[in-house]
């Protein structure tokens, strides 16, 4: 008997859907491996903790979740009919595993903040890449699914599209530990309607309602959880002072932090250095929340007067004001507003860029031109969701709303 084999089919208790299986001695091995437990220290929702105590799930979390949705969805579109080998599926389980394993502290808030021109899923591919190359190429059909250059486009789809496995499962997750009711989806009937036409992932027709409901728990969760104007504003103070690291780093080639951390501060990384050099993905791989979270303690008390009065801000959640307009902020209204922060905290025009700060963040729940929802009726004939709705007018809910952000310290009277 292989007890090997056996010890390695393992039972993760999760508190969203329950017991999870690890489905093979390959998954768990990738699980095991250095570079994704580093997920284990790194939040979903990077500081949205802020505003929802409870939301300090991980990346692990959401991955294992993910993955566990991902073999519920194999195991409906065979009950279909539709072929999934083995490798297939074990595919899925790790294209979707590792989907995320590039993701850098506290996740989308500093994406671009360390490195440059290289998004999460760069360097997720890079990880993939190079896990296939130490597992003796196992990886490779994984990978060919992440990237959608496998034959079967529906396989990708699950990994990445307007109602993958991905988004199923973080807006469960993200709706059960921040408390969030509105943002809560039924995923069992979701994946129950799913099935294969053309090589499309579609919807049967009876699922349209779980399809309009997920749409609007979307909208919802962006505008009172992601979007949150409390949560902008600490995700914005957070790029903020580690841009005035970096610059300090860049300049002055000393700054305290971990040794990871402290390259990336140090030194202009961008996508060519990934590509030419294996030490920055592995340097990347030591990088999780509690180095960025060490630094800003220890930069309380640096002699530069902007990192130190952003870190204890920060440490101590004293957050800055964030407005949030339909439209563009009047120039003369952020003059002034620039004039006073700087005589309150005597700065220079360009220590007072790091105080007040000026965006755009867009959303919008579906979006049409992008990996349609497709509904299947009973004839047989592929529908829109935003045309086959009858009950929301997901029209509307597929316009991108822009709000434009302005962000500087609430003792500044205008």
């Amino acid at each position: 008997m292989n007890f090997r084999a056996i010890n390695k089919i393992k039972t993760i208790n999760d508190p969203v859907y329950g017991f999870i299986t690890i489905p093979s001695e390959l998954v768990y091995d990738i699980m095991e491996h250095p570079w994704f437990q580093r997920l284990r220290r790194i939040k979903q929702l990077g500081l949205t903790n802020y505003v929802y105590p409870s939301a300090h799930h991980t990346r692990f979390q959401h991955a294992l979740g993910a993955m566990h949705l991902m073999r519920q969805a194999v195991g409906v579109l065979r009950s279909k009919g539709i072929h999934i080998s083995h490798e297939e599926a074990e595919g899925l389980s790790l294209a979707i595993l590792l989907h995320d394993i590039g993701h850098g502290p506290f996740s989308h808030t500093l994406e671009q903040s360390i490195v440059k021109g290289l998004s999460h899923e760069d360097i997720s591919d890079m990880f993939i890449a190079e896990l296939n190359h130490l597992f003796n190429g196992q990886l490779e059909l994984a990978r060919k699914i992440f990237r959608g250059t496998y034959e079967k486009k529906y396989l990708h789809q699950l990994v990445s599209s307007q109602l993958d496995m991905d988004r199923l499962d973080y807006l469960s997750r993200d709706s059960f530990f921040t408390g969030v009711a509105e943002g809560t989806i039924n995923t069992d009937r979701i994946i129950n309607m799913l099935t294969v036409c053309d090589d499309e992932l579609v919807v049967e027709a009876k699922g349209i309602y779980s399809i309009e409901k997920f749409i609007i728990a979307r909208r919802l969760m962006y505008w009172q959880v992601y979007l949150h104007k409390a949560v902008l504003a600490a995700d914005q103070m957070l790029v903020s002072l580690l841009r005035r690291a970096k610059m300090l780093g860049e300049t002055e080639k000393d700054i305290p932090a971990t040794p990871a951390l402290r390259y990336f501060l140090t030194h202009d990384i961008g996508k060519q250095d990934f590509l030419n050099d294996l030490r920055c993905l592995e340097r990347f791989a030591l990088l999780d929340d509690f180095d960025v979270v060490t630094a800003i303690k220890l930069w309380m008390d640096h002699p530069d007067k902007v990192l130190s009065t952003l870190c204890r801000s920060l440490i101590h959640r004293k957050l800055f004001r964030m407005e949030i307009r339909n439209e563009v902020f009047d120039e003369d209204y952020i003059g002034r507003i620039n004039e006073a922060t700087a005589i309150k905290y005597e700065l220079s025009p360009e220590e007072t860029s790091y105080f007040v700060c000026t965006d755009v963040v867009t959303n919008h729940a579906y979006n049409p031109r992008h990996h349609k929802i497709l509904i299947r009726s009973a004839d047989g004939k592929l529908t829109d969701v935003a045309t086959a709705s009858e009950q929301l007018d997901i029209a509307v809910l597929s316009t991108t709303v822009s709000k434009h952000l302005l962000s500087y310290p609430k003792d500044i009277k205008i």
